[in-house]
């Protein structure tokens, strides 16, 4: 087999592919037995019937394509193996020569996993992780007596009363936005929880409702912010028409030993408050970590230079696009109400997105290639564990090694554990 590769634009190749004679005859048998596995003739049982009737049911040329295109799909395997080519999406392929008793010929042009060419990316790194080696672990007592307070808040005791609401006050209300005398999508609820005061409504709403009783009704015109989320809303005015249910004074425990006491295992509020700080620190560093590799992976992406191919591209707005999705359900949303408030179709989400997919691309390529570019790999051990964890959402599955692709997940956990090592390298430089 002979194979010739020619770089094309946006990481494709083109592949020609040469198989001689007697390399590729051997295939016509394999013709004659899927069609013959494929067609009813009468008086044959399936997958029995004789060469020299599929040749006259199909005629030798018919057949000779037939084994054509079964040598394809077994040469193209190995031209991509002996290349080392890692070949993305759906090959074209074309068939250039198929005679009997000549060599085949054939092309095939696919996408491949892009290179990255990293330029001078060290000195940027180098200056990141500076930048975060100033920065210390430190928490503002401030920040432990705001979380105290969020918590008895969380548990304040609710006690109905009989007079005008008040900045601090539980309310249930029911509303309706209209706008031009319209009601709005989405724009009717009844039993609406509000803590009047807390801002979690349009500017201006909860202001309306002081002073208003159990069973008081209301009209009043509000403008939506210029940044509101639903941007055919964002600045325009609209009509509320509300009426205030049950009111609810809210008792916030006072924070002591006692309250520490009733969340739990803690002895004392000093326990419940070292509790909270540990806690609290933790997670400053793992964000602080996280904001870190961002900046590693900024500077990286801005010093390299990649061709993204169109199905990689694809493939990965598709993947954000359902972790998005995801996200709204997690809300308690519609994702096609999202869409539909937003005014925008799932592929017009997908083009907005383009630059923000290149990046998370860029990012996974560019650790692959410094990966490749300073040997750093795993051990088999470890990707095995990894595997391991994910198989233990599944250990109650019947036939799991039927239900998943074993390879891809060693590759996937490979994959992940390559990079994790990768950016503690990075880290460290």
């Amino acid at each position: 087999m002979e194979v010739t590769v020619k770089k094309l634009p946006e990481s494709k190749v083109e592949m020609k592919i040469t198989l001689p004679w007697e390399e590729w005859q051997g295939e016509r048998e394999h013709a004659v037995e899927h069609l013959g596995k494929e067609v009813k003739i009468a008086g044959f049982r399936p997958g029995k019937v004789p060469r020299d009737v599929i040749e006259k049911r199909f005629g030798k040329e018919a057949l000779l394509i037939e084994a054509a295109e079964h040598a394809v799909s077994h040469a193209y395997p190995k031209a991509l193996a002996e290349k080392k080519i890692e070949a993305i999406g759906r090959p074209e392929v074309k068939l250039e020569k198929a005679v009997f008793g000549e060599s085949l010929e054939f092309s095939v042009v696919t996408a491949v996993m892009p290179e990255a060419t990293l330029g001078s990316w060290r000195d940027a790194v180098k200056k990141v992780n500076k930048l975060f080696a100033k920065q210390s672990d430190a928490l503002d007592e401030k920040e432990v007596v705001a979380e105290l307070e969020r918590l008895s808040e969380m548990r304040a005791k609710l006690v109905t009363v009989n007079r005008e609401a008040r900045l601090g006050d539980n309310v249930l209300v029911n509303f309706s936005v209209l706008q031009n005398g319209v009601l709005i999508e989405n724009g009717k609820s009844e039993k609406h929880p509000l803590v009047l005061g807390k801002g979690v409504f349009i500017p201006g709403f909860e202001e309306q409702l002081v002073g208003m009783k159990e069973g008081e009704e209301k009209t009043f015109e509000l403008n939506f912010p210029k940044e509101y989320h639903a941007k055919h809303l964002a600045g325009k005015p609209a009509t509320f028409q509300v009426k205030l249910g049950v009111v609810q004074e809210r008792e916030i425990p006072t924070i002591d030993d006692a309250f520490a006491q009733g969340l739990g295992k803690f002895e004392s509020l000093e326990k419940l408050k070292e509790n909270l700080r540990h806690g609290m620190l933790e997670e400053q560093k793992a964000k602080r970590k996280a904001e870190h590799r961002t900046e590693i992976l900024d500077a990286l992406v801005a010093h390299a230079d990649i061709e993204y191919p169109g199905v990689l591209v694809e493939e990965e707005a598709n993947r954000m696009v359902r972790e998005f999705e995801m996200q709204i359900q997690s809300m308690g949303l519609s994702f096609s109400g999202y869409l539909t408030q937003m005014k925008k179709t799932e592929e017009e989400l997908k083009k907005d997105w383009v630059p923000q997919t290149k990046k998370r691309l860029a990012a996974h390529i560019i650790l692959d290639a410094l990966a490749d570019e300073e040997g750093i790999e795993i051990d088999s051990t470890d990707v095995e564990a990894e595997m391991n964890k994910t198989l233990q959402h599944y250990k109650n599955t019947k036939d799991i090694e039927k239900n998943i692709d074993m390879e891809r997940l060693y590759s996937a956990a490979r994959g992940q554990l390559r990079s994790e090592k990768t950016l503690v390298w990075l880290e460290s430089l």
